[in-house]
């Protein structure tokens, strides 16, 4: 007797008048392989000029995660093998990411639970994003050898004041409320009304406002707005030196929280990412910054840093990574300018 098909990891259907992507990878928490980015982006594009279908639906299957990110292992075992798959999978996640954001259709994306790295990625660039008490919001890389990608630089920059910064540098999780002030959800729904939502956007795409404004809760206080204006003060600097300075000339007990999260991370990817942000709050054009992250991402992805930090978050899981080089003083402007330099033509990042 033969063995049941798998499911496939991303299910795409038209229901009613709605493209719906399910992200169908619960046990990984939703987390990007190549294969459900070609699944996402050949969905979308034969909806693209559908006349059928009003509007894309993305959700998940599982209560723990939307998207948890990429593929980690994946990424870290292209490197080791000279880094080709790896660059593939950015540059298709990449054109992923701007089709979303350049898509002429409403899109709906159910941020419930974990929505991390990659699924920043695919969550931002929709007009409504709707999240729940379950929903933890994060760009962790920098504590992993990475940067905040999948448009990072153009989303997180455009936040108010120096919350992107603090995101990016820290890695900070932020919950539903949080979420809702800085706008990276439009919407807050209670996680026992995310069913009724689906089956009335499916019944009736074109009243998603309505539906959304009669199923919205009061995500309640956010324990990030406590401290919006130390974020401001502190996290404004030009350089990772400055914030570092500014942090611990301040001395209170969040500050040198702060300091102390900062050090475990990369120097490499902090002044990375920080530089990263600064560029992408300068551009014009989602596409701009997007091949400015498959520069990084495809320098990164080799880096020695990104390579030890799977093995201390990842694979050993004894958080003790051992960066190279070891403090900022290290990490010179060279480096940076080496990672940020163009690509060979024909690795260059281009949209669909």
């Amino acid at each position: 007797m033969s063995e049941p098909a798998a499911e496939p990891e991303v299910i795409a259907a038209v229901e009613g008048r709605v493209g719906r992507l399910t992200l169908n990878r619960p046990k990984a928490l939703g987390a990007l392989t190549a294969g459900m980015v070609t699944l996402m982006t050949d969905a979308l594009l034969a909806w693209r000029d559908d006349p059928a279908v009003h509007t894309i639906l993305i959700d998940h299957r599982g209560e723990r995660g939307f998207c948890a990110g990429g593929d980690i292992r994946f990424l870290a075992d292209s490197a080791a093998e000279g880094g080709e798959g790896a660059r593939r999978f950015f540059y298709t996640e990449y054109q992923l990411n701007h089709l979303l954001m350049v898509y002429p259709k409403p899109v709906v994306a159910i941020m419930d639970g974990i929505t991390m790295g990659g699924g920043v990625g695919i969550a931002m660039p929709a007009r409504y994003r709707v999240a729940t008490e379950r929903t933890t919001f994060a760009m962790p890389e920098t504590g992993i050898g990475l940067f905040p990608d999948v448009g990072g630089g153009w989303h997180l920059s455009r936040l108010h004041g120096a919350v992107g910064v603090w995101l990016a540098l820290t890695g900070a999780r932020i919950k539903a409320a949080g979420c809702e002030i800085l706008g990276i959800a439009t919407d807050v729904v209670p996680s026992e009304k995310i069913a009724e939502l689906k089956a009335r956007v499916i019944a009736d795409p074109e009243a998603v406002e309505t539906i959304l404004a009669e199923l919205e809760t009061d995500p309640g206080r956010s324990a990030m707005i406590e401290h919006h204006d130390e974020i401001d003060r502190l996290f404004s600097g030009p350089t990772v030196e400055a914030i570092f300075a500014a942090l611990e000339a301040d001395g209170s007990e969040w500050a040198l929280a702060q300091l102390a999260t900062l050090k475990t991370k990369s120097p490499l990817s902090m002044k990375v990412s920080l530089r990263q942000l600064q560029a992408g709050k300068a551009l014009t054009e989602f596409a701009d910054n997007m091949a400015m992250e498959m520069r990084i991402g495809a320098r990164m992805v080799m880096s020695a840093d990104f390579t030890e930090g799977v093995r201390a978050v990842i694979v050993e899981k004894d958080h003790k990574p051992v960066w190279n080089p070891a403090d900022l003083a290290g990490v010179t402007d060279t480096m940076l300018d080496t990672v940020f330099a163009p690509l060979t033509a024909d690795q260059e990042w281009k949209p669909l």
